[in-house]
């Protein structure tokens, strides 16, 4: 059993509360999502939840935490200090000959698992398969998870999703993937920051995604219409009472003085007309708030963004895919007229994104389209130092300026994230900077690696609209399986014999 006692934390480089006595018990046979848009939290909690060291110096928190029995934890990142280990190393406490089957159901083999390569080589959803493995192999009492689906081949996700489901352990994790949450979840913990980041909410919900989304949203369009009636009708009696008040005051002001009788009646009404105004003034204390609800609002294209249909693309054809002198996949060919969007899958390692990458260095030269590209890792193209501003913005130009103020201020961003530097946002905000520079530069061809992959499964229908609604051509790396059904017109597989064509909609 996992206890939190209203637990508090705050950022103590700014006072920011992210939680605000959060009480919270996860039982057995539970299966507790954390969602909530980047920077949320979401990642801090879980990491104080699993031991208090992980946040000391950067956050500051109150409350309780009780732990009965041991936990098994899946950071976000793959620790640093390991990276250069090689793969036999990292599982040198560990007998794997009697857990072949763990590795089996993860898809790694015991020669992979018992090999000499260096862990930073492997690729994101490797990493993340040889900690889970190392994780189940330990049967920790309670597994916590951040981000267990980033990287993750669809096979792969599809044995996550039986693992949470048929695991007695009580399970909580964070998770952006729309499709595993609807599988698994069984109590959604939401995490919002409202008021411009100045006020921290949490829900906890003991039911199904979908059924939480629908009851949110009912909730919310009820909160809405009852408090705007409220409001509606008070400014309605409002406007009534100062019509009777206003005149009051005037046949005030124009009785004669040889009339005392009617004076007196008219002050007595006066005073019963202030004190009805007082007590209208105090009906309107109890009204229902306006509700809110954290929105992760993206830019959207420019309609007139497209390009003529049929007009060649890519025409690629390799011989071999190599990476680092390893041969990954080969022959390839791969063909896309506009506007169409596709979707590139496959098993991890099989060199989806080093693909993307050779695409991406020949689109970029031409000069017939506009090309945009959003890689796996952020920091190939954002420069992690320079003030948001001034990267949107860098022609210095004041209207440019004005514009992208402008843009930044629909999407959320605040004053001081619009000055600061890159490399201090969230991957949400990084990849909402991407999506702008897309607009802002009028591209019509995107080349987009897991383009879904920081926004939150509350934000992720929206970016899919957008994306749906672009109507220049996309080519994508995902594992997102709404995504690549509700976005793609086709998906190609991606294995060392090469691309094969598959349906969207049978993944």
């Amino acid at each position: 059993m996992l206890e939190l006692k209203n637990v508090g934390i705050s950022l103590a480089i700014n006072d920011r509360v992210l939680v605000d006595g959060f009480n919270f018990t996860l039982h057995r046979g539970d299966k507790a999502v954390i969602i909530g848009e980047e920077g949320n939290g979401k990642s801090t909690l879980l990491k104080l939840i699993y031991n208090e060291e992980h946040v000391e110096g950067y956050c500051l928190f109150t409350g309780q935490i009780i732990r009965k029995g041991r936990l098994g934890y899946l950071p976000q990142a793959f620790p640093e200090g390991d990276l250069d280990t090689c793969i036999e190393d990292y599982f040198a406490d560990v007998e794997l000959h009697q857990h072949v089957h763990i590795l089996a159901r993860l898809g790694l083999s015991l020669d992979f698992a018992m090999s000499r390569q260096i862990i930073r080589t492997l690729s994101g959803g490797e990493k993340i398969k040889i900690q889970l493995a190392k994780i189940m192999i330990a049967e920790p009492d309670i597994i916590l998870l951040d981000e267990p689906t980033n990287d993750i081949d669809i096979d792969a996700l599809t044995w996550l999703e039986s693992f949470i489901n048929n695991c007695e352990r009580p399970v909580l994790f964070i998770s952006h993937d729309e499709t595993l949450i609807e599988n698994t979840a069984n109590i959604i913990i939401h995490m919002e920051q409202l008021v411009r980041k100045t006020k921290s909410k949490i829900t906890v919900t003991y039911s199904g995604y979908k059924d939480y989304v629908k009851t949110r949203g009912i909730a919310y369009n009820k909160q809405m219409m009852v408090a705007k009636k409220q409001r509606s009708d008070h400014k309605a009696q409002m406007e009534k009472w100062k019509q009777i008040h206003d005149r009051v005051e005037h046949e005030q002001a124009a009785v004669s003085r040889q009339d005392p009788g009617t004076a007196r009646l008219l002050k007595k009404k006066m005073k019963a007309v202030k004190s009805s105004g007082r007590r209208m003034e105090k009906q309107a204390e109890d009204f229902l708030d306006i509700p809110q609800m954290e929105e992760a609002i993206l830019t959207q294209f420019d309609p007139a963004t497209s390009l003529p249909q049929g007009k060649m693309v890519l025409n690629l054809s390799l011989p071999e895919l190599y990476v680092e002198g390893r041969r990954l996949a080969g022959p390839i060919s791969l063909d896309v007229c506009g506007p169409r969007r596709i979707g590139i899958i496959g098993c991890n390692g099989a060199g989806k994104s080093t693909l993307l990458k050779k695409i991406w260095e020949e689109l970029r030269q031409r000069k017939d389209i506009t090309a945009a590209y959003m890689p796996q890792d952020y920091a190939e193209v954002l420069d992690y130092e320079m003030p948001v501003i001034e990267y949107l913005a860098a022609d210095a130009h004041k209207d440019t300026i004005t514009k992208v103020r402008t843009f930044l201020g629909s999407m959320k961003f605040t004053h001081d994230e619009m000055l600061g530097k890159i490399g201090k946002l969230s991957g949400g905000q990084k990849a909402k900077i991407l999506f702008l520079d897309m607009v802002l530069k009028g591209a019509n061809v995107l080349v987009l690696d897991e383009p879904t992959r920081n926004f939150s499964p509350l934000s992720a229908p929206e970016i899919r609209q957008t994306l749906l609604g672009f109507g220049g051509a996309i080519i994508s790396v995902s594992h997102d399986r709404k995504y690549l059904a509700e976005v793609c017109d086709g998906v190609h597989e991606l294995t060392s014999e090469g691309v094969r064509s598959l349906n969207p909609h049978a993944l």
